[in-house]
């Protein structure tokens, strides 16, 4: 047999032994037997950056309140990042939402069903558009995320970064190679299934694995080091120090986050950030300080500085209540729940009793 022969026999066994296991082991979740877009979108956006478990009652949540793309388009952009609360990552809700509009007002409510027209909608890119395209219209586009780059990288021992432009690259080729014609979308989900159940990134279950005879990492023990990334970046330590103002009617405020920096679009407590954590006589002195608060009576509400790390930034943050604002503020402390937050202010308030 020739070399090209023994690499495609290779893909047709690694292909064949994935479909009989995802036939065997897949999870029933509400979206596998759907091929409506608008419910496989919201399925795809929900998971990125998130575990099956946590990101089901979203799923369900949103279904629920926005049943279709024109109720999400609809929708006010508050009450969409609210029901996102707690999934991070907001420019996913923001894209959502954006994209619904495209599709309910300018495409009647149908979702193009082409790759290259659904990448064209705010906040799909290529592993969206490919799980859409694929579920739904039968397109063979293979998907690469986390699952996939782990799969293919232990499979076939690849050695290139899957986070350099050129493993990027290779691993979309490879993938695309190795998909189901006639089945894309059963396809894309088993690969995808096999990185969660089967090829986990600790401690992957090789011993029941199917394809565990032909894995070239299993061989070469080189399973631990595979997928390789080149060195993130360094971590960014941020310094905050929340305001949290009650007047004399148990009134608070909140403001609305602007700008590109993190948390765009949710609301948060008035905030001083500065190079380092201060104390009280020090903050009392800042430039940045509201004139209500200076004669306000200020309480630290833990002793303990809060960590909240995101993916490249850790920030340290103290949460200050500053009781008997002289100011008339315009938030009923009652209807704080009713914002969109950021999760480092929804720890506050899980904790915090008024």
């Amino acid at each position: 047999m020739s070399f090209f022969g023994c690499i495609f026999d290779t893909m047709n066994i690694f292909t064949s032994k994935l479909l009989a296991w995802f036939a065997q082991y897949k999870r029933d979740l509400p979206w596998r037997n759907s091929k409506d877009p608008y419910a496989i979108w919201l399925s795809e956006v929900i998971l990125q950056q998130t575990r099956v478990a946590q990101g089901l009652p979203y799923y369900e949540r949103f279904l629920a309140q926005f049943p279709t793309v024109k109720d999400l388009a609809n929708a006010n952009e508050d009450d969409v990042l609210k029901l996102w609360q707690g999934l991070g990552y907001y420019s996913r809700a923001r894209n959502l939402h954006k994209a619904a509009k495209v599709v309910a007002y300018h495409q009647n409510g149908i979702f193009p069903n082409t790759y290259k027209k659904l990448i064209a909608l705010p906040g799909i890119g290529p592993y969206t558009g490919s799980a859409i395209a694929s579920i739904c219209f039968d397109v063979p586009a293979a998907v690469v995320d986390g699952n996939v780059y782990r799969v293919l990288a232990r499979y076939f021992d690849v050695e290139t970064p899957i986070n350099k432009p050129e493993g990027v690259r290779y691993f979309q080729e490879l993938a695309q190679s190795l998909i189901d014609t006639k089945n894309p979308g059963i396809y894309n989900q088993a690969i995808m299934e096999f990185g969660a159940m089967q090829c986990t990134p600790k401690q992957p279950l090789c011993t029941s694995c199917p394809l565990e005879d032909s894995c070239q990492s299993r061989a070469n023990n080189s399973i631990a080091s595979r997928p390789q990334k080149i060195k993130p970046k360094a971590v960014k330590n941020r310094f905050f120090h929340y305001l949290v103002p009650f007047d004399n009617e148990q009134n608070t405020l909140l403001q609305r986050r602007e700008g590109k920096d993190i948390w765009h679009g949710l609301y948060e407590f008035p905030l001083i950030e500065s190079d380092r954590i201060l104390s009280e006589e020090i903050l009392k002195f800042n430039p940045d300080l509201p004139a209500w608060a200076v004669s306000a009576k200020w309480t630290k509400f833990e002793e303990k500085v809060m960590i909240h790390k995101l993916s490249h930034q850790t920030l340290h943050t103290n949460f200050w209540i500053l009781e008997a604002v002289e100011e008339q503020l315009p938030t009923p402390w009652s209807d704080v729940q009713n914002f969109g937050v950021s999760r480092l202010t929804e720890r506050f308030l899980q904790k915090f009793s008024r």
